[in-house]
């Protein structure tokens, strides 16, 4: 089996601004195309913008939302796909004929949707329903899983995602730098952004620190490492609504190893190469196979009561 050659991005985008966010996809989509880059992914809500959604009433929502897959950005993406022959990874807010939403990230190539899933765990808006599925679909031979955000902290979801079959997890988020339990969580103060340049030191500091990289790096190489796969995290930089943002978007190989990682305060993407022999040479591969779940099926099945509110949307 060939080999695959992956892009992780990261850009500052515009809350609410589609066809801002739309060109500057395009404009990525287009040098990753010219580099060999065979697939691309951006972050969670990437076409829409996130946190401002927070703030948004139930009619605001449905405006902003569109059916999938025959709506505008989709089919924006589409074109995109078939114009620079690559596969395209990309979120924004879905509603259904029923005015139903969720918050969606779409997978599509030269041929039209591939895959869409539904966040499992939203919370940004109340109006948002919890998808209700794992999403697996293949590229060029690959099997491959999305999970978004929240979805990917909850390790049930990432471990029964690799038991169907996915070799990449495509893990979309807006995160980090905002407030939690955890020691040194909290937001990074966003007029340091205005002059961002001659802030860079205070910046890489705070964006690397307890409040961002730091916290990152306690759960998302274990994520890959466990579970045998690969993963692509996207995250937004800069300004997102009044949130700020550290980008870091990275790619991790079945080891836990980071391949390649973005590291400017700039709109970018890193590329790695993907290849199917380190899948079955990975700690996780053989930890599946190990498995006994007649020791824990019952446990992890067990009801409860699933409390997801984030600290920073709390009042």
């Amino acid at each position: 089996m060939e080999n695959l050659k992956v892009a992780a991005a990261q850009f500052e985008n515009a809350s609410g601004d589609k066809v801002y966010n739309l060109s500057v996809i395009e404009e990525m989509v287009r040098k990753a195309s010219a580099s060999g880059v065979e697939v691309i992914a951006f972050h969670e809500c990437s076409v829409t913008g996130y946190s401002f959604a927070r703030k948004l009433s139930r009619s605001e929502m449905l405006a902003l939302s569109e059916v999938i897959p025959n709506g505008p950005s989709v089919t924006a993406l589409v074109e995109m796909a078939k114009k620079y022959k690559i596969t395209i990874l990309a979120g924004l807010f879905e509603k259904d004929d029923h005015e139903n939403m969720f918050k969606a990230y779409v997978c599509v190539d030269e041929t039209g949707l591939i895959a869409k899933h539904r966040k499992l765990h939203p919370f940004i808006n109340s109006n948002l329903l919890p998808g209700t599925a794992y999403t697996i679909f293949e590229i060029k031979g690959w099997k491959c899983g999305i999970l978004i955000c929240y979805d990917n902290n909850v390790i049930e979801n990432v471990r029964a995602t690799a038991l169907l079959g996915a070799e990449i997890i495509f893990m979309p988020h807006v995160t980090m730098c905002t407030p939690s339990p955890r020691p040194g969580a909290g937001f990074v103060d966003a007029d340091l952004w205005k002059e961002k340049d001659k802030n860079a030191a205070i910046l890489r500091s705070e964006f690397d620190g307890d409040k961002g990289r730091n916290w990152l790096m306690k759960w998302l190489p274990a994520r890959a490492y466990d579970n045998g796969i690969y993963a692509i995290f996207c995250n937004p930089i800069g300004m997102d609504d009044d949130q700020l943002k550290n980008g870091c978007s990275m790619i991790l190989n079945p080891f836990g190893e980071i391949l390649a990682e973005c590291r400017t305060m700039e709109n970018e993407f890193v590329v790695a190469e993907m290849c199917k022999d380190d899948l079955k040479m990975s700690g996780g591969f053989r930890y599946k196979k190990a498995r006994r779940p007649e020791l824990y099926g019952e446990i992890l099945a067990s009801p409860h009561t699933a409390d997801q509110q984030v600290a920073w949307l709390k009042k």
